[in-house]
């Protein structure tokens, strides 16, 4: 591509800066934005671009000559790698501080918390949803306006070297790991590989000369992060309670929030001390931070017709999130209490190790009401009620019906625990 694709990539730019954006579902187009063809496993986005002509967009970006039919198709080599490197030439012309955000748990609700904070006073971007991988984090970077003062950017990964890659499009200059878990064990190939791929983020910002926000109580982040200049959090604050919903001081100025969980302390912590760091007044990150609801199934706090009252936090699980999810329900002052715990997925050749973990944790806080969903959890050793799928448990319970309890609804999205709201 060399040369050719250099001079493309700015002939397109231009062509960028005069449309309405850029867009990848043709059933999602907007007027005279361009459309760009991307191919996955099971679509070819080539077949779409016509289509996207039609019904607005100015140009299609394809990479298949076929599908050329006048100029309003620009033909590339990749379409995706052309999506990639148009977004780094969008960030060359930005103009403010970036974050690069990564973790195991609590990234996205973390950016949230940022995001609020930071915008009070300042034009603040952030990643959209989750569109935290080699598209998304692209496409959240050509949504962001030349005069943003702030620009949040959310990396996931799933495999080595994704945040290595994602940080050279994002460049970010200031940088956050929430913390290093046990998530995606399968494509990292174990723990080792969760730390080096995380980690990849402190490496990209040492060797740019850039600052991180960093957890001082939390060991493994400390060590990664020695010689790197850093601002720490975690120091100027103090929990109160999570029973529900989580209460903290900082700069001892007490803060209300509605989230559920002692496992979000940190992330609210972060979000004051980014704040702060910025100049937001912690009077100003009270008010914002207090005015945040969790969306989502992310740490979701709703009333039941049955008289229940559900903990939603159905939207992933790994090992290190559903230790959190458990002591943390151990921990509330309630009456009666149920966890109802989805397969945690993508662990592996660990998985069963881990999920007999879980269980082993339920049996030391002599939890009586566990409810447990799915195939890995029914390869454990367990006394507690197993069941293959959600539809299965959902038979069960119009039968068993579950009321006057406090419920903790915890697991990976493949397994649509939300699905059981409407039967508890």
């Amino acid at each position: 591509m060399g040369f050719f694709l250099k001079m493309k990539i700015q002939e397109l730019y231009h062509i960028f800066s005069n449309s309405s954006g850029v867009c990848t579902d043709s059933r999602k187009i907007e007027k005279d934005s361009i459309f760009f063809a991307l191919k996955g496993a099971n679509y070819n986005g080539n077949f779409f671009a016509e289509q996207a002509i039609q019904e607005g967009c100015s140009y299609a970006v394809i990479d298949d000559i076929e599908f050329k039919k006048n100029e309003q198709y620009i033909l590339v080599n990749d379409v995706l790698e052309c999506l990639q490197k148009l977004s780094i030439f969008h960030r060359k012309k930005l103009n403010c501080p970036v974050i690069g955000i990564t973790g195991s748990n609590g990234k996205t609700t973390t950016k949230e918390l940022m995001y609020i904070v930071l915008n009070t006073q300042y034009k603040t971007i952030a990643t959209q949803g989750n569109l935290n991988n080699h598209i998304g984090v692209p496409l959240t970077l050509l949504s962001t306006p030349l005069n943003t003062e702030i620009l949040i950017v959310e990396m996931g990964a799933n495999q080595p070297g994704e945040i290595a890659f994602l940080s050279n499009i994002v460049k970010p200059d200031y940088g956050i790991i929430t913390n290093i878990g046990k998530a995606h064990l399968k494509g990292f190939g174990g723990y080792e590989g969760v730390i080096k791929t995380k980690s990849e983020l402190y490496n990209y910002i040492k060797k740019n000369g850039g600052k991180l926000f960093v957890n001082t109580k939390d060991k493994l982040l400390i060590n990664l992060s020695k010689n790197i200049e850093q601002i720490t959090y975690n120091n100027k604050s103090q929990f109160i309670n999570a029973n529900p919903f989580v209460h903290f001081t900082y700069d001892e100025i007490e803060i209300s929030t509605q989230l559920i969980g002692s496992y979000n302390y940190p992330n609210l912590v972060a979000a004051c001390c980014i704040g702060k760091y910025f100049g937001i007044t912690i009077s100003n990150c009270k008010k914002a931070i207090e005015s945040y609801s969790p969306t989502n199934n992310r740490s979701q706090l709703k009333k039941s017709k049955s008289g229940n009252t559900l903990i939603l936090d159905a939207y992933n699980a790994n090992p290190s999130s559903m230790i959190v999810a458990i002591e943390s329900l151990q921990q509330m002052n309630v009456k009666i209490k149920t966890a109802i715990l989805g397969d945690m997925l993508e662990l592996g050749n660990a998985s069963l190790h881990e999920h007999q973990k879980i269980i082993e944790l339920l049996k030391e806080f002599n939890f009586k009401n566990v409810l447990l969903v799915g195939e890995e959890f029914q390869k454990t050793t367990s006394s507690f009620p197993t069941f293959t799928n959600t539809d299965e448990l959902k038979k069960w319970l119009r039968s068993n019906p579950i009321i006057d309890n406090t419920i903790l609804l915890k697991g990976s999205r493949g397994i649509r625990l939300e699905e059981l709201k409407n039967e508890l």
